[in-house]
């Protein structure tokens, strides 16, 4: 399904004339009129004058358009706005030359300024077409729907307008479904990217851990072997102590035990000296 496309059919000044007429035939009434002024009559010559350079550079800008010189049709079609801002027509035809150069933008604006500024059904709802058309082309499709809705208040029988709008309805139902869509997904993503990074974090936690608990363990087991060091130590210092005092002992006895003995030998040597006595046999009485 795809949408019909634009009316990029300009409006050729003609549809103008019956403005035209009805400026001259005030021109007409005024001239019949006795006090009519100098002043009037310039007014209205230049009013006049003004029409026709404006239907002039319209002619252009439509000449332009056909040979799909869109950039001069352009060109031609805003000179012709600064001549006469109000102009429906213009604008009309000047949204259609921009969006042939794909500003949309300035079509939508163009599109919006001949609604505003016509006073005829079939170029509101032309324009409210277009308008419509350019909305879909920039998938916003609730202001497209809109503007075929009042196209069709205006045209009740316009066919293209009915099949547009119900283009844009399905287009809108199947964007929306693809914003849930993305939105489901989205979530669902987060939701997976929240359950990694927990996990991650779980899993930093639980190395943390171990690694505090290797830390400690390691810090233990050098405690213990510390302590084992320091009791082999002192374990050692004990052994040489009691060596040292066993040797002391066994020396000081040797000492003692020569010093006995030379003390004996002094002893039986001092007994040698002395002179030998005679020994009684019987008590004396």
């Amino acid at each position: 399904m795809k949408i019909l496309d634009f009316r990029f059919q300009i409006l050729d000044w003609n549809n103008l004339r019956m403005t035209n007429d009805k400026l001259l035939m005030t021109v007409i009434r005024q001239l019949s009129v006795a006090s009519c002024s100098l002043f009037l009559l310039f007014i209205t010559h230049s009013s006049l004058l003004i029409a026709q350079s404006t239907r002039s550079l319209v002619n252009d800008g439509n000449s332009s358009y056909k040979k799909e010189k869109f950039s001069d049709a352009e060109i031609s079609y805003r000179k012709a706005l600064e001549k006469e801002k109000k102009q429906p027509y213009t604008n009309y035809n000047l949204g259609n030359a921009l969006y042939k150069q794909q500003k949309k933008d300035e079509a939508l604006q163009h599109y919006q300024d001949a609604i505003t500024k016509a006073t005829d059904d079939e170029v509101k709802s032309k324009a409210f077409y277009n308008l419509g058309n350019t909305y879909i082309q920039s998938q916003k499709y609730p202001e497209a729907i809109a503007s075929y809705k009042n196209a069709l208040k205006l045209n009740s029988d316009d066919n293209d307008a009915k099949y547009n709008l119900s283009y844009a309805l399905k287009m809108l139902q199947q964007q929306q479904q693809e914003q849930k869509d993305n939105k489901d997904k989205d979530e669902k993503n987060q939701d997976k990217k929240d359950q990694q990074q927990n996990q991650q974090q779980q899993n930093q936690d639980e190395q943390q851990k171990q690694e505090q608990k290797q830390e400690q363990q390691k810090q233990q087991q050098q405690q213990q072997e510390a302590k084992q060091d320091q009791t082999k130590q002192q374990q050692a210092q004990q052994a040489q102590e009691k060596k040292d005092e066993k040797k002391m002992k066994k020396e000081q006895a040797e000492a003692i035990l020569n010093q006995l003995k030379n003390n004996e030998k002094k002893i039986q040597k001092e007994l040698k000296k002395q002179p030998a006595q005679d020994i009684k046999v019987e008590k004396d009485w």
